[in-house]
């Protein structure tokens, strides 16, 4: 390879290299009488010391350890270019003390700094320059700013070359790679960043096992959805596919075309299936509403293709609406008071400030997770007389809004503008165009992953079980309609575009019903007269004091007195819950509580009776029966 003018050495002799080993030796206080021999002997075999590297690789690995220390003195000093085979297979271990005061030191230092710039610690960013661009330097002889992307990926070529040849693995080496890239990124060597670790599994490797004869149908059907849906999209819809055509495999592995499908042999036994079918990553039986996908996704592929005007589709429609099961409707999951509160105290207290800050925007803005990681560093828009604004990016509905800001979150911003990763813009996912996000670590942007699991963290420390990031925009949406916020407010806050994702969260503090339930029961409080609050008399053999029994109201005797509830209210679910517990246990002690309560409870049956009220005389029959049973082994014992 060619080496870059101002790094090029000039010719040397042996003699000229052996006196600057022996100078590099004295300034580090190492050598010995072996290290100068094998120097010298190393210089009689191959006074062109670039020669050596035209032997075979067992050869140079065959070093012995006097001789090592002074091939690793001609690397660092760009007198020798051993070849990457070499610089992967030979563990460095001492290189970086040797790099002190040599050519290739200032370079390190340049790349160090970026990298603890971009937020890796001093240990982290030494070890990926010690493992990646110590190596592509020596290699290369080019100096740090003259890299390029295809020096890497010469470096990773040979790490996978020794994987094949030996068995080991090459993980750390990608690893930290990727790290080494996305730091000379923000340097401006290469001009992208470290593209993501996981490579996208393929549309025809996600249908491979899909009958083969359907195959195309399905995969061209995904293509066509990337016109109109996003990314996220094609992928769920890819997934509930593939689902459906595992299920023809098993069931009919050798159907020809889709207009060989029928309801009766595919179809219907597909939607009956889905009742048992259990979610891969659980292993519990998948949710209604996944359920409901899954049929979704495979009616809209069938009525879609032949809407198009597809060749193979079937002669007849095969789904039909009432093929999908009830919706179930559940309210928000939002977290109470207490819970919100723990939570925020866990996150403050954490020790992965960007993450934990993040969450705590996400709560304070109700954003969803996908448009907290979009906001941009720019994002705060200060409007005279109108305070600061948050600006929301386009999110799940590709819509943007504006969202309130009070002192505290201005602070939060401000804080996390200042412990950011810095660097240059990385390629915006929806635009294309270059953009600073406000979420940035370790030069790249913070992963749903990494937020997820701060939020975890944080729910375990504060004693909450599992929580999720939406669980965040529902207490915040909660809070708002506690507040008496307006339905139109709440949906330009929440970025909502129809009422009825609103109403959801109105549905969970609905002052109307609250005044209604209060109307009722004044009323029905009214009917029966005030409930007695004097100091009733209610003795054992109950002779003087049963005009309570007599009232128009759910009544109960207790051990201790009595429970009067008016008739709106119903019974209580908790009347004579200890009586009816399999942990009660009396005795003869007790006999005459246990009596008197039984007579009590057979008065109130008759007077539930009388009344027409089934139900309360059932509960008061089953209390009786209980007491009997209690009574007859209280008389045995």
């Amino acid at each position: 390879m060619q080496l870059a003018p101002d790094y090029a050495p000039a010719p040397e002799s042996p003699v000229e290299i052996y006196d600057a080993y022996l100078v590099h030796l004295q300034r580090r206080h190492r050598g010995n009488p072996a290290y100068t021999q094998a120097a010298r002997s190393f210089l009689r075999r191959w006074p062109n010391v670039a020669d050596w590297t035209t032997i075979s690789l067992a050869e140079k690995l065959s070093a012995n350890g006097s001789t090592r220390p002074f091939i690793t003195f001609l690397m660092i000093s760009r007198r020798l270019q051993p070849g990457y085979d070499y610089l992967v297979h030979r563990k460095l271990s001492s290189l970086w003390h040797e790099l002190t005061d040599s050519c290739l030191q200032p370079d390190l230092d340049q790349f160090i700094t970026a990298a603890t710039e971009l937020g890796f610690s001093e240990r982290v960013a030494s070890a990926i320059g010690s493992q990646i661009i110590t190596r592509v330097l020596i290699q290369t002889s080019r100096p740090l700013l003259d890299l390029s992307e295809r020096d890497l990926q010469d470096l990773l070529r040979a790490c996978d070359t020794r994987e094949e040849e030996t068995g080991r693995g090459a993980k750390h080496y990608r690893n930290t790679s990727r790290s080494a890239r996305q730091i000379l990124f923000h340097l401006g060597v290469v001009d992208s960043p470290a593209p993501p670790s996981v490579v996208a599994v393929t549309l025809e490797q996600r249908m491979a096992d899909v009958p083969a004869t359907l195959r195309p149908a399905f995969v061209a059907y995904l293509k066509r959805k990337h016109a109109t849906c996003t990314v996220k999209t094609v992928s769920s819809l890819a997934t509930r596919l593939a689902h459906f055509g595992r299920y023809l495999s098993a069931v009919d592995p050798d159907i020809a075309s889709l207009n060989s499908l029928d309801r009766r042999r595919h179809i219907e036994p597909f939607i009956t299936s889905l009742t048992t079918t259990v979610n891969s990553v659980t292993g519990a039986p998948i949710t209604v509403a996944d359920r409901i996908r899954r049929v979704h996704a495979v009616g809209n592929f069938l009525a879609e293709i032949t809407e198009w005007g597809w060749d193979d589709v079937p002669p007849r429609r095969l789904i039909f609406r009432d093929d999908l099961p009830r919706q179930q409707r559940f309210l928000p999951r939002y977290l109470p008071v207490d819970s919100d509160r723990k939570l925020s105290a866990a996150l403050s207290n954490s020790t992965y400030r960007l993450a934990a800050d993040a969450l705590l925007v996400q709560r304070a803005c109700g954003l969803r997770i996908g448009e907290l990681l979009d906001l941009e560093l720019d994002c705060v828009h200060e409007i005279p007389g109108h305070g600061s604004w948050l600006k929301v990016p386009l999110g799940k509905l590709d819509s943007e809004r504006m969202v309130s800001l009070d002192e505290e979150v201005l602070t939060l911003v401000d804080r996390i503008t200042a412990i950011r990763s810095p660097g240059r813009p990385m390629t915006h996912p929806r635009t294309g165009a270059p953009t600073d996000f406000l979420f940035t670590h370790h030069g790249k942007r913070l992963s749903q992953n990494a937020v997820r699991a701060e939020l975890n963290r944080a729910a375990d420390t504060a004693g909450l079980g599992h929580v999720t990031p939406h669980q965040l925009r529902h207490t915040y949406a909660t809070a708002l309609i506690n507040a008496g916020v307006s339905l139109q407010a709440l949906m330009a806050l929440l970025g909502h575009v129809s009422t009825q994702m609103s109403l959801r969260y109105a549905h969970l503090f609905d002052s109307t019903v609250r005044t209604e339930y209060e109307r009722a029961l004044g009323l029905a409080k009214s009917h029966i007269g005030p409930i007695p609050t004097d100091k009733l008399h209610l003795p054992i053999t109950d002779v003087s004091g049963g005009a309570w029994k007599d009232t128009p109201a759910i009544k109960s005797r207790l051990s201790g007195g009595y429970c009067l509830r008016a008739p709106a209210q119903g019974s209580c679910p908790y009347a004579n819950i200890c009586e009816n517990c399999p942990s009660f246990h009396t005795d003869a002690t007790h006999l005459a509580v246990l009596s008197a309560q039984r007579i009590d409870a057979a008065d109130l049956a008759a007077d539930a009776e009388k009344r027409g009220w089934i139900e309360e005389a059932t509960r008061h029959h089953a209390l009786v029966a209980r007491l009997d049973t209690l009574i007859s082994r209280s008389e045995t014992a």
